[in-house]
């Protein structure tokens, strides 16, 4: 990605890693929440908030490759703060326990990174029933961020230091079903495409970061809400497409991101002094960026939330 590293107005641009963006940041006494940090651009979203100070609680679903992790970012970092806990997105008790256990541990909440995803899968349900990638992507995080909202409010308040919630979407939002969200379908595998139904997910992510900034202006709330594109990155999200993963292999690797890269604007937007009091914003290759229209469409979030609610009560 070097190639295509022009520097935008953050002085950051696409070839930027995540220590880069992050360089002479003191985290310490802040902790955040990282869902899908046992691999990919959460383990570095992971690995450089903890070199920077951040106390670090890993929520996954491999809570073997969490401590694996973990151990690996203590041989490096001997005084980093990282902790692991179990969260499997694909089922709405298991967002449930966690945020118990959470809240009820005295932790505070300063930074909550919705990392966690799968990307292009088959058809296929949630635990819950609930199409696998809107339910594993958006709606389990839509969940989490709603039952660990008191915990950042009070945090914010008493600290008096800035909440920060960052979203991963990604440039597929671009390209979702006709009409942004398949509210009155959703589930229905006629008509499903992976591809798609990722885009989707993706815009609904975004969707959530808008409306959670609106209500928290509203609110007078000291939390801000944004989401970013991380760039494209050979990860494992591609184990659901070999022609993907083969692309990326190949000639893919002269286009995509390193995962230091990949992980750098999710860390530019949880930690730079440059995002204070920034809200409601779209990010890519650590700059401010413009979504779709579907993206930038305040009714459409209003809508996805009152519609998100129903479906993650008990």
């Amino acid at each position: 990605m070097g190639f295509f590293g022009k520097k935008g107005p953050s002085g950051f641009s696409s070839s930027s890693t995540a220590e880069e963006v992050t360089e002479g940041i003191d985290g310490s006494g802040l902790t955040a929440i990282i869902t899908g940090a046992s691999s990919g651009i959460g383990t570095e979203t992971a690995r450089v908030l903890a070199l920077r100070g951040v106390h670090v609680v890993m929520a996954v679903r491999n809570v073997d490759s969490g401590n694996k992790v973990r151990e690996e970012i203590h041989k490096e970092i001997p005084s980093a703060k990282v902790e692991v806990m179990e969260l499997d997105l694909s089922s709405m008790s298991s967002v449930r326990e966690f945020a118990s256990k959470y809240n009820s541990s005295g932790l505070p909440l300063n930074i909550l990174i919705n990392n966690a995803g799968i990307m292009a899968s088959p058809y296929l349900l949630s635990k819950d029933n609930i199409e696998l990638q809107f339910a594993t992507n958006y709606l389990s995080h839509f969940l989490l961020t709603n039952l660990l909202l008191d915990n950042m409010k009070n945090t914010a308040r008493e600290s008096n230091r800035e909440g920060r919630i960052v979203n991963l979407s990604s440039s597929a939002h671009r390209h979702p079903f006709p009409g942004g969200i398949r509210f009155d379908t959703i589930n229905d595998e006629a008509g499903y495409g992976s591809i798609k139904a990722y885009g989707q997910s993706k815009l609904a992510t975004l969707l959530h970061a808008n409306e959670l900034a609106r209500r928290f202006k509203e609110e007078g709330v000291n939390i801000t809400a944004n989401s970013l594109h991380p760039g494209g990155i050979h990860t494992n999200l591609f184990r659901y497409h070999t022609v993907l993963s083969g692309f990326a292999s190949t000639i893919g690797r002269f286009m995509f991101k390193t995962v230091p890269q990949g992980a750098a604007t999710t860390c530019y937007v949880a930690l730079h002094p440059q995002v204070n009091g920034v809200s409601g914003k779209y990010f890519e290759d650590c700059n401010i960026s413009k979504s779709s229209a579907y993206g930038q469409d305040a009714e459409l979030a209003k809508k996805l939330w009152e519609f998100s609610l129903p479906l993650t009560n008990p």
